[in-house]
C-alpha cells in the first residue's frame, strides 16, 4: 500500500523500516507500492519513484537490506495516477491539490476532471502518449537493475491506465477511445513495452479494477476480455481490485467482496489470478485457494496493522514459514514447526 513517505519520488528511512519489517513476514512475495515512472504521475508529492538515477539509487540500499536478511520475492507496481495525480496525502484530506497551492497539471485520456469541481486534466497527445509508455519502460530497466523479481502494471484503482479503459473517464475519439477495443489499446500497449523491457524470465503481473461500480462504466464482462487479451501477450497474473475512477462508485463492502470478479476471471479465461478485498482471516484466504476462486491472496491493511499475519496464519493452519533465525526463539512451544526443521541451542 502506498506510504506517501518519499522525498521527490526518493525512498527514505522509513521505506528501509517498512520493507525490511515486511520482508520478514513470511509471506511467499512483497510487494513495493505503486511507484510513479514519472513526477507528474505521483498520486501525492510524497508517492515513491523510480524515474532517474538518484530515485533507482535511493532504492537500492532497501533492496540490499532486504536480500542480505530474506529470501522473499520482491515485486514492485509501476503506475502513473493521471488525473489522480497532484492530491494531498489521505491523512491531510487527500483533494486534489492546485497549480497555486503547490501542485502540478495532471494528464488523462480526456480533458474530464475526477471531480465536477476540480481542474479537468489535461488530455494526452501523441507526444505525451509515447513519453508516458517510455517512461513505463525505463522504471521497468530501472527495476531490472535493482534486482526487482517481478513487477505488476497498474491498471486499477481510477488511476491512469485504468483511466484509459472506462467509458467513464476515456471520451477520446481516435484509435484509443471509443470502443472497448480502442480503450484497451493503450493499457495493451503498456504491457508489451513493460514487458519487453523487463527481463523474460521474470514475471509482469497486471492489477485491475474488475468494476468501476458505476452504471455505463467497466465491468466485470469487460475485465474478462481485457485479461484474454493480456493472456495472449503472456501476463502472469491478472490481481483483481475494483472501483476508484468515480467518485459515484456504490460498493457493499463485505468481507471478500471482490473475491468473485477473480473467480469469474480465472474461469473465463484461464488466468492466474490473485484475489484481495477485506480479506483478514487465515481461514478466508485458505478457503478462497481451496475452492479454486483465485491462485493468490494478498493482503494489504491486514499485514500493515499485523506485519506478522503470515506467522499467525501459517500457526492457526497448521504450515510453516520463513523466519531468520533471530526469532526462531520465538516461535510458541504449542507450534513448534512454525519455522521449519530448526535446531535451537542454549548454553
Amino acid at each position: 500500500m502506498c506510504q506517501y513517505s518519499a522525498e521527490r519520488g526518493e525512498a527514505t528511512d522509513w521505506h528501509m523500516i517498512h520493507l525490511g519489517s515486511l520482508a520478514l513476514s513470511g509471506a511467499g512475495m512483497l510487494f513495493i507500492e505503486a511507484t510513479a515512472v514519472e513526477p507528474d504521475g505521483r498520486i501525492t508529492p510524497a508517492d515513491l519513484g523510480l524515474w532517474d538515477d538518484v530515485t533507482e539509487n535511493a532504492l537500492r540500499p532497501v533492496m540490499a537490506a532486504i536480500r542480505k536478511y530474506s529470501k522473499i520475492p520482491v515485486t514492485m507496481q509501476l503506475a502513473h495516477a493521471g488525473r489522480k495525480a497532484s492530491s494531498h496525502a489521505p491523512w491531510d484530506g487527500g483533494q486534489l491539490i492546485s497549480v497555486a497551492d503547490g501542485g502540478w497539471m495532471t494528464h488523462a485520456p480526456s480533458a474530464v476532471p475526477h471531480k465536477p469541481e476540480e481542474t479537468p486534466p489535461l488530455a494526452l497527445d501523441t507526444t505525451s502518449l509515447l513519453r508516458v509508455k517510455e517512461a513505463f519502460a525505463a522504471s521497468a530497466r530501472r527495476a531490472a537493475r535493482l534486482g526487482i523479481d517481478g513487477l505488476e502494471l497498474h491498471c486499477a484503482h481510477g488511476y491512469l491506465l485504468h483511466q484509459f479503459l472506462s467509458p467513464l473517464s476515456n471520451q477520446r475519439t481516435d484509435e484509443y477511445g471509443g470502443s472497448r477495443e480502442n480503450r484497451m489499446r493503450y493499457p495493451l500497449e503498456i504491457f508489451d513495452a513493460v514487458r519487453a523491457a523487463f527481463p523474460d524470465d521474470k514475471p509482469v503481473g497486471v492489477r485491475v479494477s474488475a468494476t468501476d461500480w458505476v452504471e455505463g462504466g467497466w465491468d466485470i464482462e469487460d475485465t474478462i476480455a481485457f485479461a484474454g487479451e493480456l493472456k495472449k501477450r503472456g501476463v502472469d497474473w491478472v490481481d483483481v481490485s475494483s472501483g476508484g475512477v468515480s467518485p459515484l462508485q456504490k460498493i457493499s463492502l463485505e468481507p471478500g467482496y471482490q473475491v468473485p470478479f477473480a473467480k469469474a476471471v480465472k474461469e473465463a479465461t484461464g488466468v492466474t489470478t490473485v484475489a484481495v478485498g477485506l480479506i483478514t482471516e487465515p481461514k478466508h484466504a485458505e478457503e478462497i485457494i481451496e475452492s479454486g476462486q483465485a491462485d493468490y491472496v494478498a493482503i494489504a491493511r491486514g499485514v500493515l496493522y499485523d506485519a506478522r499475519w503470515p506467522w499467525h496464519a501459517a500457526a492457526e493452519l497448521g504450515a510453516s514459514v520463513q523466519a531468520p533465525p533471530q526469532y526462531w526463539r520465538s516461535q510458541p512451544r504449542e507450534q513448534k514447526h512454525l519455522f521449519g526443521d530448526i535446531t535451537i541451542g542454549q548454553r
